[in-house]
């Protein structure tokens, strides 16, 4: 008899076992020879060298499915297990526009004409900026395009950026610590990045500085290397911020810069550095454009009805 022991450190053990050890106990009518353990973060199986080979073959399949679809299921534990080898297993039907699969296996993926044309923009330039209004999708899309890399080990790290305009660049009137104050501000981030990653794993890329979510002030000076970087919110931006924000530039880095010139927080008679950017670069090779409007909107139907009515305000 020998002993087979997997340790589930990338992944959480609780979601890949199942409530109450469900995905276990399909694992063992799969391989009733073996004795089957899950502790913790631990799963052991003992029984003959044969069998555990096929075990450690199909534990493999399994585990690489879920870290990448953050998913599993008696459905999805029967399909690994019965594999023969015709067809990828780790290719869900209808997965071909997916950019990444989020929490519980959702699919997330561009919905809309220009989501799409960002995609497909991003992917043949190093930078992009997309610009439109509230509820397009821009900063969503294009976190998860930053996943879709991350995950794909094309870059190392995520750094996601925003000019602290609402909370005046000054932050000391905020009760606690710096990332207490800044926490809040950088929300929508946060919410984009809980829906793509676990719990446990964002908070251990977090901590490890795979992701980062800072301030644009904390960008002075930096060289931002092998990395997928988004400025969010970047219709308030200086002309200095955004020129010092888009000089970090590194090797191996995909910038994205987002924005809604309609929206501009900054006071009265300065320059956006997003309307200026937009004019300066335009027609420089290895930049992309790409401008949603309110048939992108995908947010509560009435979004867009606030958007045409404001809009007509504007144009009076």
């Amino acid at each position: 008899m020998k002993e087979l022991i997997f340790e589930l450190t990338e992944i959480n053990p609780r979601e890949f076992c199942g409530e109450q050890n469900t995905n276990i106990t399909t694992l063992k009518k799969y391989f009733p020879k073996l004795k089957i353990v899950a502790r913790g973060n631990t799963i052991k199986a003992i029984g003959e060298e044969e069998i555990l080979e096929e075990f450690d073959k199909r534990m493999r399949m399994l585990i690489l499915h879920f870290a990448k679809y953050n998913k599993l299921d008696e459905n999805i534990i029967e399909r690994v297990l019965t594999y023969n080898g015709e067809e990828d297993i780790n290719t869900p039907k209808n997965s071909d526009s997916a950019l990444v699969h989020g929490v519980g296996g959702r699919v997330i993926k561009a919905q809309s004409v220009n989501q799409r044309k960002l995609v497909a923009t991003s992917a043949k330039n190093d930078m992009v900026f997309a610009v439109g209004p509230a509820g397009t999708g821009k900063t969503y899309t294009a976190v998860a395009l930053a996943v879709k890399a991350l995950k794909a080990k094309e870059v190392k790290r995520i750094i996601l950026t925003r000019p602290a305009v609402e909370a005046g660049e000054n932050l000391g009137f905020l009760p606690g610590d710096m990332k207490d104050k800044l926490d809040p501000y950088m929300q929508p981030l946060y919410d984009a990045l809980r829906d793509m990653i676990p719990a446990e794993k964002l908070e251990s890329h977090i901590e490890k500085g795979i992701i980062q979510i800072a301030p644009l002030a904390f960008m002075r000076g930096r060289t931002l290397d092998n990395a997928f970087v988004i400025l969010d919110e970047a219709q308030n931006t200086t002309r200095a911020q955004m020129k010092m924000f888009l000089t970090r530039m590194g090797k191996n880095a995909r910038f994205i810069i987002t924005g809604d010139p309609g929206q501009i927080d900054l006071p009265r008679r300065t320059v956006s550095g997003l309307k200026e950017a937009l004019l300066v670069l335009k027609g420089v090779t290895g930049i992309g454009f790409i401008y949603l409007d309110d048939k992108d909107v995908i947010r509560h139907r009435l979004v867009k009805k606030v958007i045409e009515a404001y809009k007509n305000i504007e144009n009076e």
